[in-house]
C-alpha cells in the first residue's frame, strides 16, 4: 500500500541550487585527499616504513606493497567493496523512498572519517588507507542517492545544464577550499606548523567543509515519492535483495541502457584514474618516471585546473545542446586519449612543470563536461521508481569509485618500477569507450524506457 503525496515541482531554482550543493561540499574530498595530499603523503609515509625492509617495500602483515602504489590499490578495494554494496543500497532507497535520509547517513559517515585523517602519523600510515576505504565508500553511496535526484529535480530539456551546474559548483567549491589549503600549506612554517601536521590539517578540513556545506542541501531537497509500507514479514535488506533481483531480471528490457553503461563503465574508468593517480605521478622521483614536482607547485595546477574546469562543466552542457550528449562525449573522449598518450610521451626536461600546467588545462577543459554530460545523458534511460537502483549501477564506475584502473595502474608499476608504462596502460579504457560508445541508440533507450513506465502504469 502506498500513501499518496503531493507532486514535487521540478526546475525549483532553489531546489536545484541545493541540491548543486552538495557537489559543492563533497568535491572538497575528491580535490583535497584525493588528488593532491593523500596519495604523496601516504607514499611518504609508506616510503619511510620500506626503508626498513630487505625489499624495499612497506608490509602490511605479509603483504609486500609498493609505496606508491598503496593509495590506488585502497582506491581498487573501496570500489570492489561498491560493487557488493551500493546495488543493494539503491534497491533499499527506491522501495522505501528514503534517498534523502540514506544520503545524509553515508554523507555523515564519510566526513567523518575524512576528518579522522588528521591522526595518520608515522606507522600510523597504514590507517590513511583504511580511512579513506571507508571516506571513499560512503561518497560513493551517497552520490548515488544524489544522482538520483536528477531525475526528479529537472525536466528532460533541463538536465544537460543542470547536472553541469551541479559539476561546476563542486569544481568551484573544491577549487576554493584547496586555495584556502595551499595558502595555509606554503606559509605552514610562518606560524609554527610542521610539514606532516600541516598535511594533516587539510585532509582533516576536507571533511569539516564536507559536514557543513552538505546542511544547504539537506535544508533544500525535498523527498520524492510516496512511501510503500513494509510487509510485516521483511525487513529492509530483505526487501532491498528481493527488489534488485527483480530488476536485474527487467534488465533485458533496457539493453541500449546496458550497453551505454559498458562504454560509461570503461571511459570513466580511465578518467578517474588518470584523476586519482595525477598526484603520485607527478610528485614521483624522475628515475620512476614521474615529473618531481613539488607539492606547492602541483597544489596550483590542481587548483588551475578546478576553476578552469567550473568553465569547462558549463561549456560542455552548452555544447551537449549544439551536437548532443552522446557527441559531445565523443569529443572529450578524443581529447582524454590524446592526454594519455602525451603524458607517457612528453613532459620531459627543464620544461615539463610548464608543459604540465598546459597539460593540466586540457585536462580541466573536458573533466567536468565529460562527466556531467554522461551522468544527464544517463538520466534519460532510467525507468521511474528505480532511479537509485539504476544509478547504483552507474556510481560503481562514478567519479573517485573506478577500480580496474587504478588496479591495473598499480600492478604495472609495481612489475615495471616506472609510472609512464603505468599510465600508457590506461588508454585501452579509452579506446575500447569509443569503440563500443558511438553504437548506443540514445533514441531507442529512451523509447524502451517510456514504454516500460506506460507498462508499468497501465
Amino acid at each position: 500500500m502506498e500513501v499518496a503525496t503531493t507532486k514535487l515541482s521540478v526546475n525549483d531554482k532553489r531546489e536545484t541550487f541545493g541540491w548543486a550543493m552538495y557537489d559543492w561540499a563533497n568535491s572538497a574530498f575528491s580535490t583535497t585527499v584525493g588528488t593532491v595530499f593523500l596519495g604523496p603523503y601516504l607514499a611518504s609515509l609508506a616510503t619511510v616504513a620500506a626503508k626498513a625492509s630487505p625489499d624495499g617495500m612497506a608490509h602490511l602483515g605479509s603483504l609486500p606493497i609498493a609505496p606508491d602504489s598503496f593509495l590506488p590499490y585502497c582506491v581498487s578495494f573501496s570500489v570492489g567493496m561498491q560493487v557488493l554494496f551500493l546495488p543493494i543500497l539503491g534497491a533499499i532507497a527506491d522501495y522505501s523512498h528514503m534517498r534523502k535520509q540514506m544520503m545524509q547517513i553515508f554523507a555523515t559517515l564519510g566526513a567523518i572519517a575524512t576528518i579522522l585523517m588528521f591522526f595518520v602519523a608515522g606507522d600510523l600510515w597504514w590507517l590513511g588507507g583504511l580511512l579513506f576505504i571507508l571516506a571513499n565508500l560512503t561518497f560513493g553511496a551517497s552520490m548515488v542517492f544524489y544522482n538520483s535526484y536528477l531525475p526528479d529535480i529537472a525536466s528532460e530539456e533541463k538536465r544537460d545544464s543542470v547536472s553541469s551546474y551541479g559539476w561546476a559548483m563542486g569544481y568551484l567549491g573544491g577549487g576554493l577550499l584547496l586555495l584556502l589549503n595551499l595558502i595555509f600549506y606554503q606559509f605552514h612554517d610562518m606560524v609554527g606548523v610542521p610539514t606532516g601536521l600541516a598535511v594533516r590539517i587539510n585532509l582533516a578540513s576536507a571533511g569539516v567543509w564536507w559536514l557543513g556545506f552538505s546542511f544547504i542541501t539537506w535544508s533544500r531537497l525535498r523527498p520524492r515519492h510516496a512511501h510503500r509500507s513494509l510487509p510485516s514479514s521483511e525487513t529492509y535488506v530483505s526487501i532491498g535483495f528481493k527488489q534488485l533481483r527483480h530488476t536485474l531480471g527487467e534488465l533485458k528490457n533496457f539493453p541500449e541502457t546496458m550497453r551505454y553503461l559498458l562504454a560509461y563503465f570503461l571511459y570513466n574508468d580511465g578518467i578517474q584514474t588518470v584523476i586519482a593517480v595525477s598526484a603520485t605521478f607527478a610528485a614521483a622521483p624522475i628515475i620512476r618516471g614521474g615529473l618531481e614536482i613539488e607539492t606547492g607547485t602541483l597544489t596550483l595546477v590542481i587548483l588551475m585546473i578546478q576553476f578552469m574546469a567550473f568553465f569547462g562543466a558549463l561549456f560542455w552542457g552548452k555544447l551537449a545542446s549544439w551536437i548532443g550528449a552522446k557527441e559531445s562525449i565523443i569529443v572529450s573522449l578524443v581529447i582524454w586519449l590524446g592526454v594519455v598518450v602525451y603524458t607517457y610521451g612528453g613532459l620531459y626536461g627543464d620544461s615539463r612543470v610548464a608543459q604540465f600546467f598546459v597539460l593540466g588545462a586540457f585536462i580541466a577543459l573536458v573533466m567536468g563536461g565529460s562527466q556531467a554530460i554522461s551522468r544527464s545523458l544517463f538520466a534519460q534511460m532510467v525507468p521511474i521508481g528505480k532511479e537509485a537502483e539504476f544509478y547504483s549501477f552507474y556510481e560503481v564506475s562514478e567519479r573517485g569509485t573506478s577500480w580496474i584502473g587504478p588496479l591495473l595502474f598499480g600492478l604495472m608499476n609495481q612489475l615495471f618500477g616506472n609510472l609512464r608504462l603505468a599510465i600508457l596502460s590506461l588508454i585501452f579504457f579509452f579506446v575500447v569507450g569509443l569503440l563500443i560508445l558511438p553504437f548506443v541508440n540514445v533514441k531507442k533507450a529512451v523509447a524502451d524506457v517510456k514504454a516500460y513506465d506506460a507498462a508499468k502504469a497501465s
